[in-house]
């Protein structure tokens, strides 16, 4: 179950990331990237790499949050809970 869960968690956030590089990178030029007021030593190439990398690890942070705040399968709600406790 667990390895299920991974794959849950890292494929839809990889489909978002290539996304997500594909529509940052097409906006900014790895060129016109600083830090700290300093041009990059690395490659467009490398930049792209960690830019996706970067990208893919915050989409799986995310999922991973959703599916860590998803009720147990079975879980019985609490009495005195109500669904109008969620709005």
């Amino acid at each position: 179950m667990r390895l299920r869960l991974l794959i849950w968690v890292l494929w839809p956030s990889f489909l978002i990331a290539v996304i997500a590089e594909g529509i940052f990178f097409t906006v900014i030029h790895p060129e016109e990237i600083l830090l700290f007021g300093e041009p990059l030593a690395i490659s467009s190439e490398g930049i792209y790499t960690l830019g996706f990398f970067l990208i893919w690890a915050f989409c799986a942070a995310s999922s991973a949050l959703t599916v860590f705040v998803l009720p147990k399968l079975g879980e019985r709600p609490k009495l005195g809970s109500d669904e109008s406790d969620l709005i």
